[in-house]
């Protein structure tokens, strides 16, 4: 399968901090993964180097490929890459309507703005990507009035606007309540069953469907482990990753984390 995330030695910096250092890390199409790491670990960092918001540093040893190129318009890769970050929920104003978040997303802005041009067709498309998440009534609320959940199902319209081939969402549940988290989940497990590929990045164990096949752990900037989600989630493994004792239950397909010791 070709392969949708090369970074190859990259070391990359927030500010004055150093937060990767010769990082390796592949993703083929097809491959479900998650990137499960700690506060502190690198996550959001490897996440704003996917979506171009910063950049490693240049080094002869040094690439971040996505889908085989190194320079990208962003407007282009969209149509590749889809992204839900915590970040981008925070970047609208409270008087944007629904309809007009899931719009941006064809041009990869906040909210919409009077140069920008949208036809009938890419009106219909939003409205029936709502419909499909089940947000379609919401269309006029504004976005400050919605819940949480509400807000998650309209960014990732927005993402799915341009018909991406790859989605990576960034702790995609959290703040949500137990309804809505479990509704939000169906809905990604859906997508990969209709063959898009699910990248996840978060430290929530719960938030890990059953169609998610591999596990990369990210601990200090580094990758400590990555293979095949039976073999990676381990009671050993996660304890050495969150620097605590931790029993993973399974049931269903999911896993869940609770503290290890006697009752």
């Amino acid at each position: 399968m070709p392969k949708i995330i090369e970074i190859k030695n990259v070391s990359a910096y927030r500010g004055q901090t150093r937060v990767f250092d010769n990082l390796s890390l592949e993703i083929a199409a097809g491959c479900n993964t998650v990137i499960l790491g700690p506060n502190g670990a690198g996550k959001t960092t490897l996440l704003k180097l996917l979506a171009r918001e910063i950049y490693p540093v240049d080094r002869a040893d040094s690439s971040l490929r996505l889908y085989g190129r190194e320079r990208w318009n962003v407007w282009e890769l969209r149509a590749h890459l889809g992204i839900v970050s915590h970040d981008l929920q925070q970047e609208y104003a409270g008087h944007t309507p629904g309809v007009n978040v899931v719009l941006s997303g064809y041009y990869s802005s906040v909210d919409v703005w009077a140069h920008q041009q949208y036809s009938d067709a890419h009106r219909a498309r939003a409205l029936q990507i709502m419909e499909t998440l089940g947000i379609a009534e919401l269309k006029d609320k504004p976005y400050a009035a919605m819940s949480t959940g509400e807000q998650r199902r309209f960014l990732l319209a927005r993402a799915l606007i341009n018909d991406p081939d790859t989605l990576i969402l960034d702790e995609p549940t959290s703040g949500l309540d137990l309804k809505a988290s479990f509704q939000y989940i169906d809905i990604v497990r859906g997508l990969m069953r209709g063959g898009k590929t699910v990248i996840l990045v978060t430290h929530h164990i719960h938030e890990i469907p059953p169609e998610i096949t591999r596990v990369v752990l990210l601990k200090h900037g580094r990758v400590t482990a990555d293979g095949e989600k039976r073999k990676i989630l381990t009671d050993k493994n996660l304890s050495e990753l969150f620097d605590t004792p931790i029993e993973l239950l399974q049931a269903n397909g999911f896993y869940q984390a609770v503290p290890a010791g006697h009752a």
